[in-house]
């Protein structure tokens, strides 16, 4: 019995087309191993059609040249990584996502032209983040918490935003809550997807308590445009998440 396995296996081993259809499965389920473990950073099953994630960019730029096409000249090398990273995003939320049809604007905002998918991708640091809808119009920005968007916030706060929210009432704004206004308007601003958009008076925030995740309810004005949004926020140690699908 054991000799009879022995030339079994010694027939399979020479069999040339047994080991190239060996080779596929190892390879194919080694990427699904990989894949399963990478630590994805978040994801935001929204419904059927609409889903987010966040990915912690801890690969060589290698792993996302092989899935990704570069559709434009970087040369920064981190940037460029960031932009792969952003893209390898669409895919791994939906698997039919077709890479070789995007298109980019003259906004820059990139698109699909028969709109297959609704799409943004935001990045910042070591994350890169993106929401896909074949449904509804998205919008995504992260941000990391910094200094300078206290230097700006006059620039793209309304002056009842500044009211509502009492920013000139300490010394020292609120960096997180100044972070996640910002974060909700570039949001919304990508949402949009044309261009020309005053942040302080077309986009505008309701009060809301800030927690660690919750809603945003807002208003897009634009011409004769009254567009009531509602976005989803979340705070994590190193960064903020907001998104719009509607």
């Amino acid at each position: 019995m054991a000799s009879k396995l022995r030339r079994t296996l010694q027939q399979l081993y020479n069999n040339q087309t047994f080991i190239v259809f060996c080779k596929l499965i190892i390879q194919n389920l080694s990427f699904k191993i990989y894949h399963f473990l990478l630590p994805l950073f978040y994801q935001h099953n929204i419904n059927e059609t609409t889903k987010s994630a966040i990915w912690k960019i801890e690969e060589p730029e290698d792993f996302f040249l092989s899935k990704v096409p570069l559709q434009r000249d970087i040369t920064h090398p981190h940037k460029r990584l960031q932009h792969l990273a952003g893209r390898y995003l669409l895919q791994y939320l939906f698997s039919d996502f077709p890479y070789e049809e995007m298109l980019i604007a003259d906004t820059r905002k990139p698109y699909l032209p028969y709109e297959q998918y609704h799409f943004s991708i935001s990045h910042c640091g070591n994350y890169a983040a993106a929401i896909v809808s074949s449904s509804q119009r998205v919008g995504i920005d992260i941000e990391i918490p910094r200094a300078t968007v206290l230097k700006i916030a006059h620039k793209f706060l309304h002056k009842t935003e500044i009211e509502i929210f009492k920013i000139n009432n300490h010394p020292t704004p609120d960096l997180q809550l100044l972070t996640l206004l910002w974060c909700a308007k570039e949001a919304m601003f990508k949402w949009w997807g044309w261009g020309e958009v005053d942040f302080s008076e077309m986009l505008r925030i309701n009060y809301f308590d800030l927690h660690e995740e919750g809603n945003i309810q807002a208003k897009f004005l634009k011409s004769d445009m009254n567009e009531s949004l509602e976005l989803f926020y979340k705070q994590f140690k190193e960064i903020c998440l907001v998104f719009v699908a509607q």
